[in-house]
């Protein structure tokens, strides 16, 4: 293997030079000609730092580790995505890890890759209460939560503005003649759930429709099984001029699974039943009809956690939370409401 003093004797520089001619963060303490010189004979001697060496040395291992609940979720590629984009720029890599909304799976994973020393970790397996985080946040492990908060707000997070885009919603349905929305919401431990369906409750009553009207139906997860089921339970429970002519689920899984029962069902999506979703995820103008939902700038959520975890490895200070706007996007799913 070439070694750091093979290329500062090439270079015709001192090893501690080249060491920081290489080094994105000390580059600036040589003459950008150094700089340059050193760089060109690395590449052309094939020569790759010491990561190990470099970590003990700095303390920085230069990783950060993202965290997801579910690898399979679409939901969640544009925020990985994202996160690296923004860290590549900064010299930064990313190790992924998925969860699969396993507590104790979690714990090991966390406790694996603080032992790898990660710099830092964007957390996107938040619920509202989650003792593991709450106390990372306290020993002063940086990190970020990416879509979903802790009830504590005592960590950093960039999220979307979910109550504004499910007045959207409402607003929308509304504008469209329905008088009688559901809500498919998710899981209520989860920050998501609780307050898409707050707010969507919030909005019906600012719209003055009836609660006797806006049933709600809990799911056990944002999956589209999950949806399915609770849709089965809406349609058993709610038939003739009782029946909700829209139904808005909390993600775009949900929204899928309503999609399903309304088929098995008999019934037709739009004609009979509107069916809105959150989030955006891909393909869904593939769909048939293609799915009106919410739009959520994922891989920007994404970029922007990356750029505030490192600005807390560097700078350690109060959390922050950041709110990025969300717009709905109006496809073939949603129609005017029909007469009965």
């Amino acid at each position: 293997m070439t070694r750091l003093s093979d290329v500062a004797r090439a270079a015709g520089v001192h090893p501690g030079t080249a060491s920081r001619a290489l080094n994105p963060d000390t580059r600036h303490r040589v003459s950008a000609e150094t700089a340059q010189r050193v760089l060109a004979v690395a590449k052309s001697l094939g020569y790759q730092p010491n990561s190990v060496a470099r970590a003990l040395r700095t303390r920085r291992s230069r990783m950060v580790a993202i965290l997801i609940p579910d690898l399979t979720n679409p939901l969640f590629p544009p925020i990985v995505r994202g996160v690296e984009e923004a860290l590549a720029v900064e010299g930064y890599s990313a190790l992924l890890v998925s969860t699969d909304n396993d507590e104790d799976k979690e714990a090991r994973l966390f406790a694996e890759l603080r032992g790898r020393q990660c710099d830092g970790f964007v957390v996107a397996t938040a619920r509202r209460e989650h003792p593991l985080l709450e106390r990372a946040a306290a020993d002063g492990v940086p990190m970020v939560l990416v879509n979903r908060v802790l009830d504590t707000r005592h960590t950093p997070s960039v999220t979307a503005d979910e109550a504004a885009g499910v007045h959207a919603v409402v607003r929308h349905l509304t504008g469209l003649g329905h008088r009688r929305i559901a809500h498919v919401a998710g899981p209520q431990e989860l920050s998501t759930g609780l307050i898409r369906r707050r707010t969507f409750l919030d909005s019906c009553e600012h719209a003055g429709l009836d609660s006797r009207h806006t049933p709600v139906v809990t799911a056990t997860g944002f999956s589209e099984a999950a949806g399915a089921a609770v849709m089965d339970e809406l349609l058993a429970t709610y038939r003739g001029p009782d029946r909700p002519t829209a139904v808005f689920a909390a993600n775009d899984l949900l929204a899928l699974g309503a999609l399903d029962a309304l088929a098995a069902f008999g019934l037709r999506c739009p004609e009979d039943m509107s069916v809105v979703g959150f989030n955006d995820m891909p393909f869904l103008t593939r769909m048939s009809p293609p799915l009106t939902t919410v739009h959520v700038p994922q891989q920007e959520i994404g970029a922007e956690a990356a750029r505030m975890l490192l600005k807390c490895i560097d700078q350690p200070g109060p959390p922050r939370s950041l709110l990025l706007g969300c717009e709905l996007v109006v496809r073939a799913s949603t129609g005017p409401a029909p007469r009965n």
